[in-house]
């Protein structure tokens, strides 16, 4: 008897001994797993449905942002909120009218700078009927002013004015072209139209 539980007992420690690393090995696999499920960059971004932010000056509301989404990335080296679906924003009065308004596909707010850039389609339209496009817009926060390097195209009652490079305020009651590279009259374009 003695025999046979020498002979026994290197099994059973062999069996012991696999059973407690096969244990391990499959608990180190569930850990990878979850690991893999989540990537740093993944905790990194907020996302946001249906978004509007207020940004007011002595308790008055001067701005409103709306977006259908808004990707907030808390990276602290590159902090910043993307709009990937479109921004619509609009420059209030004290009275809270709406005095112009700021709409483009794609936009990213810089917040350490108080920047958001406008790209797509931007579009910036007043309450005088004078619209502004252009593919790249740059809101300053600080400064209440947008720029632009990019071609723009300016429309007012009666004409329309194009070139490049643009500086405005915010609400758009003053702006001028850098470079101008012409104007066309209304009553040019409907006779270039007939």
């Amino acid at each position: 008897m003695d025999d046979i539980s020498r002979r026994l007992r290197p099994r059973w420690y062999f069996v012991l001994t696999a059973g407690f690393l096969a244990s391990l090995i499959a608990c180190d696999a569930a850990h990878q797993s979850d690991e893999q499920l989540y990537s740093p960059e993944d905790t990194q971004i907020e996302v946001g449905r249906d978004v509007e932010i207020l940004y007011s000056d002595s308790a008055i509301v001067r701005v409103r942002v709306t977006a259908p989404t808004l990707h907030n990335f808390v990276d602290r080296e590159n902090p910043r909120q993307e709009f990937p679906d479109g921004i619509k924003v609009e420059f209030l009065t004290p009275q809270l009218r709406v005095r112009s308004t700021l709409t483009a596909k794609f936009a990213i707010r810089q917040q350490e700078k108080g920047l958001v850039i406008a790209r797509d389609s931007v579009v910036l339209t007043t309450v005088e009927q004078e619209q502004l496009e252009t593919e790249e817009l740059i809101w300053n926060e600080k400064s209440e002013m947008v720029s632009t390097e990019k071609f723009v195209k300016v429309t007012k009652p009666g004409e329309v004015i194009y070139g490049f490079g643009l500086e405005a305020n915010q609400d758009f009651s003053f702006w001028k072209i850098t470079v101008p590279k012409g104007t066309i009259k209304a009553e040019q374009l409907d006779k270039a139209a007939q």
